[in-house]
């Protein structure tokens, strides 16, 4: 196994997820129970899962899922997908399937941790960091100079996990152009797709725009079932699903039964899912953008453009790794600070921390929150400054 790194986020994750008693850094939207999720499927699907046998799945997972993750895209059928548990397993084979030794890839940051660091420990790879004075945008430039003879993957990921930023929809095509005028797979991760604020700026995806390119996506971001644990990779070159098919013979070989008739229905009623947790977001953002605009000298906030995640600055003297620490340690807040997205590839802001927005009634974690940085600004004996 390729020798990596702790992951910082799970390893994180792991004191504190199921511990704090306020998760305001969630990644993923709203959940619903086994029993509303059924309820959302059709007759053939509800009867399928009653009546499921617990054997072995296909590799490629279920015929009727991949259809239905087909038919989500506009150019693609079920032979162009290839499912797996969870995204973070189509991440780590993807990139050991697409690079070796004396190749070179190129990452934009801030990223997932795994965007980089599984690349690194296989190739030389290129940071191209999104510009946090100028809305997080994406320069194309340093993206074509970063490119080399060599360079094998560019990776992307819009919405962006953390900050929420979506380029638009004219610069993601020119990407997958330059990715294609020099034989690079261009490599989009689009789990966060469909919670978009704007619906307008929803961009294409990737395996749409160019045969070369892959694009990743999960039942557990937008949807909110991360529970499931099915993810997917859509990619026309059927060569190189074929390659990606065989490396998972060497880790989960097939996904969870029950799972993937769960997912086939999540994906039937996505219209419906995505709906209800873009409106959760609609509700919850001004809740956000009211208790971040009562501290203006603490924090500079910014909604996220898409997804549920957002990464606002913490303008404290005391810095947002101590502000992270003492907060779930003292309030039982969890947030998710900078050092979470340091990058090995390029300099990354130092000052900001994950918060989440998609989550049901984020009001009480506010509230427990906003009572500890009062006591934070009261003088002893006095009034509050």
């Amino acid at each position: 196994m390729t020798r990596l790194p702790d992951f910082r986020l799970e390893t994180y994750f792991s004191r504190w997820e199921f511990t704090a008693r306020h998760h305001l850094t969630a990644s993923d939207a709203q959940s619903m129970s086994l029993g509303e999720l059924l309820a959302l499927a059709d007759d053939d699907d509800r009867a399928a899962f009653e009546n499921l046998s617990l054997g072995y799945t296909t590799t490629h997972g279920d015929p009727a899922l991949r259809e239905a993750i087909a038919a989500t895209y506009d150019h693609l059928d079920a032979a162009d997908v290839l499912c797996f548990a969870g995204a973070e397993e189509a991440l780590y084979l993807a990139m050991n399937v697409l690079l070796d030794a004396g190749d070179h890839a190129v990452v934009v940051t801030p990223n997932y941790q795994a965007a980089e660091t599984v690349p690194l420990a296989l190739c030389e790879v290129t940071g191209v960091a999104l510009d946090p004075g100028d809305d997080w945008a994406l320069d194309l430039d340093r993206i074509r100079a970063a490119i080399r003879p060599n360079t094998r993957v560019v990776s992307v990921n819009f919405p962006n996990n953390p900050t929420g930023k979506v380029i638009g929809a004219a610069d993601f095509a020119e990407l997958a152009r330059i990715c294609d005028e020099h034989d690079v797979h261009l490599f989009s991760d689009e789990v966060y797709r469909g919670l978009e604020r704007d619906p307008a700026r929803t961009l294409p995806q990737a395996a749409d725009l160019s045969e070369r390119a892959l694009s990743l996506n999960v039942t557990s971001k937008s949807l909110g079932l991360p529970g499931l644990r099915i993810g997917w990779l859509a990619c026309r070159d059927r060569a190189l699903l074929s390659r990606l098919e065989r490396a998972k013979h060497y880790t989960t070989i097939c996904n969870s039964a029950p799972s993937e008739v769960l997912a086939r229905i999540a994906i039937k009623a996505r219209t419906t899912i995505l709906a209800r947790n873009r409106a959760l977001i609609a509700r919850n953002v001004p809740v956000f953008d009211a208790f971040f605009g009562g501290f203006p000298d603490l924090f500079e906030w910014r909604a996220p453009d898409g997804g549920c995640v957002a990464y606002p600055r913490y303008l404290g003297p005391d810095g947002v790794e101590d502000f992270c620490a003492r907060l779930v340690e003292e309030a039982g807040v969890l947030l998710l600070p900078a050092s979470i997205y340091r990058s090995e590839l390029t300099p990354t802001p130092a000052d900001r921390f994950r918060v989440g927005v998609g989550r049901a009634d984020p009001e009480e974690g506010l509230a427990a929150f906003g009572a500890w940085l009062r006591r934070g600004l009261r003088p002893a004996g006095g009034e509050p400054r």
